[in-house]
């Protein structure tokens, strides 16, 4: 199976919206969306109206503007990721709450683990504490919009949903590797971890904005692409696209971003990335 991937759509701009119906179909292929495809359930169906058309299986996990409560009476917390889960599995897109599926590769098989972990404020220089990280980066003038629009319900922090969103992905990662260990050569299978937030804080790299970092990811993720042995771990978020090794896994951020952020002329192929998977380091 050909793998794809791409991230921070932002479906809520008509130009974003618009250049999903550029895209070429490809059949037999699957296509990660690592989250940010909108803040509405209406945006998730018009991005998943465009895409299911052009590829055999869309992956999704949620972004932070995914779970935004926009509008009275929205949902938030928990109950607004329920309700895009079931949305998603409606439509027949894998999430992070469906069993992890075992995909055939090129020669090998990988795990491909969607995930949703959000971010604890531990982005942060080692003499900053988490509780001060806010206000660190609101002395360089930065507030994220989560702050007021991505509520935790019913934890009492974004800090503590975190937490519990890495332990029960974890267990249920290990658990998953475990069920598809190899019964002859006892090898467990490489992952594919697919998460909206970078998984390690040296990826959080913002040039203009670098103390936006506290609101990019959490340190309890920052040997998971060893500990799970990923072949490669997808993200966006940044909305600055990079590709790079380390320690044998590929860190591929691939978002699209807002309309200013992306060139029209070049088209949306050009921000479609193939995902390449090198062979697994001898043990």
């Amino acid at each position: 199976m050909e793998l794809f991937a791409i991230s921070d759509l932002h479906v809520g701009f008509e130009a974003n919206r618009n250049a999903l119906t550029q895209l070429r179909p490809r059949p037999g292929a699957a296509l990660i969306l690592a989250g940010d495809i909108g803040e509405t359930p209406e945006h998730l169906e018009q991005a998943f109206d465009a895409l299911q058309p052009r590829f055999d299986r869309l992956v999704w996990c949620p972004g932070n503007h995914e779970l935004w409560s926009v509008g009275s009476g929205a949902l938030a917390g928990q109950a607004k990721y329920e309700q895009l889960v079931r949305l998603c599995q409606s439509r027949g897109v894998l999430t992070p709450e469906d069993p992890y599926p075992l995909w055939q590769i090129g020669a090998e098989r990988f795990l491909i683990v969607p995930l949703f972990l959000l971010y604890d404020y531990t982005f942060r220089p080692d003499d900053v504490a988490p509780e001060d990280a806010v206000a660190w980066a609101a002395d360089a003038g930065l507030r994220c919009a989560d702050e007021e629009l991505l509520r935790p319900d019913p934890y009492p922090s974004r800090a503590a949903w975190c937490a519990a969103r890495c332990e029960h992905s974890a267990q249920r990662i290990s658990a998953a590797r475990s069920a598809a260990q190899d019964p002859d050569a006892g090898a467990l299978p490489r992952t594919i971890l697919i998460n909206h937030f970078p998984l390690k804080q040296r990826l959080a790299r913002l040039p203009a904005i670098p103390r936006f970092m506290v609101w990019c990811g959490t340190r309890r993720t920052e040997d998971w692409h060893t500990r799970f042995d990923a072949a490669v771990a997808i993200s966006g978020h940044l909305h600055v696209r990079t590709s790079q090794q380390i320690d044998g896994c590929t860190f591929e951020e691939v978002s699209l971003g807002y309309p200013r952020q992306w060139h029209a002329a070049r088209g949306i192929e050009a921000y479609l990335r193939p995902i390449q998977i090198g062979p697994a380091s001898a043990a």
